[in-house]
């Protein structure tokens, strides 16, 4: 049975083959679920306002702080999962 990491790895390389892409609150639930099960906590200073995407992003990430690395992962891969 392949382990958790291998399996987020299988699941990050489908998430760039979905059939369709997926809808922009999607799309950041993913970024913010790989970035917390990569890099954990978002430590990064928050975007000014004038960058609505990077503070969206930012947004997204921080809200996952405190969530351990490989419950992102599951849930990322549980999410690509469901959208292939």
């Amino acid at each position: 049975m392949p382990n958790l990491t291998s399996k987020f790895e299988a699941a990050v390389a489908n998430s760039k083959n979905l059939s369709q892409r997926p809808d922009n609150l999607t799309l950041l639930k993913l970024y913010a679920l790989y970035k917390q099960a990569s890099s954990g906590d978002n430590t990064d200073k928050k975007p000014g306002f004038t960058d609505m995407v990077g503070r969206a992003k930012w947004d997204a990430w921080n809200a996952l702080k405190g969530t351990a690395s490989q419950d992102a992962m599951q849930q990322y891969i549980d999410l690509v999962a469901s959208l292939s």
